[in-house]
């Protein structure tokens, strides 16, 4: 099977995935595919920092405004939905690049989930484990673990690439078979780049405090009323980080600064349990835009020596 080649952007909000792919898709004749599971809710386009038409800068973009703030979005339905748009551009000749995202929906789409696909269940449970034994024991713990099972893999895997022991004691722990002794792509439907943007938390957390900002000054608080008198939090849209939070304050029952405050909180939290998946649990490059701008060049040249790769 020709596998797919798939670019994809993660990291915090307000760290420049969108500039970045942007830039990408116009220099590697790709299109963007929005991997929120929030932007794909029609009139929800502060709160979710949903790319503008301006922004765009004529760049095809998908998954956005797809649903009603009354319709589910699962996980099956990214995957359902994500494939679709992967085929239609890489048909059209052009590089698929998915910006953003949970760290679960992305995972769930490389590992080529499938609804009802009780071994996804399987190796999601075998995957927890372990992560959580390197968490307690340490990651040189783990990795002799694989040492002891499979010494030809744990010679080829590094001590730190965790996500790599653990995809080599997940695959002899489903199959009984040596990670070894296997072609782990030879199933994978895509090819994945994973380019990953952060930078030192004190930074990442005044810029997503100023982001708050900058959408309340936009008119976020009319869009999460709006969200509120529509069925607010018996919504499928509704819990959504920078909406909820306001819900109290509708009610008279918090302040309006303490709604805020709220909001930043959740956000700077949701952006460290994210970062902690990604480090953990996914083969990321990571590269840091806000301190240093010659990372944008060694992107490029990750990029071109991927592409290059058959």
């Amino acid at each position: 099977m020709v596998q797919k080649k798939l670019l994809l952007i993660v990291g915090p909000t307000a760290v420049g995935k969108t500039d970045l792919s942007i830039s990408l898709a116009q220099h590697f004749n790709g299109a963007i595919i929005s991997g929120d599971s929030m932007q794909v809710y029609r009139n929800l386009d502060i709160g979710t920092a949903k790319v503008s038409r301006e922004e765009m800068q004529n760049v095809k973009h998908y998954m956005l405004n797809i649903r009603n703030v009354d319709e589910r979005f699962s996980v099956a339905d990214f995957i359902q939905e994500c494939r679709q748009r992967i085929t239609v551009i890489s048909n059209a000749g052009k590089l698929p690049i998915i910006v953003g995202g949970t760290g679960f929906y992305l995972q769930a789409l490389l590992d080529n989930f499938k609804l009802g696909d009780h071994s996804y269940d399987r190796s999601q449970l075998i995957r927890t484990k372990w992560h959580q034994y390197a968490q307690v024991q340490g990651k040189d713990a783990l990795w002799k673990k694989l040492a002891d099972i499979d010494p030809q893999a744990a010679a080829k895997i590094p001590v730190n690439n965790e996500q790599r022991v653990v995809r080599a004691l997940e695959v002899f722990e489903k199959t009984g078979q040596l990670f070894s002794s296997q072609d782990d792509q030879a199933d994978a439907e895509f090819d994945p780049l994973i380019i990953g943007l952060t930078s030192e938390r004190q930074l990442l957390y005044e810029r997503i405090n100023k982001r708050v900002e900058l959408m309340l000054n936009a008119g976020l608080l009319d869009e999460a009323r709006w969200l509120y008198e529509k069925g607010g939090e018996q919504l499928p849209a509704g819990r959504g980080i920078g909406y909820k939070e306001f819900y109290a304050y509708f009610n008279g029952e918090k302040d309006f600064a303490e709604a805020v405050s709220d909001v930043k909180r959740n956000s700077r939290r949701y952006a460290k349990r994210q970062l902690t998946w990604f480090r953990n649990k996914m083969d990321v490059r990571w590269f840091d835009l806000l301190k240093n701008e010659e990372d944008k060049h060694k992107i490029m040249k990750e990029i071109l020596k991927w592409l290059d790769k058959e």
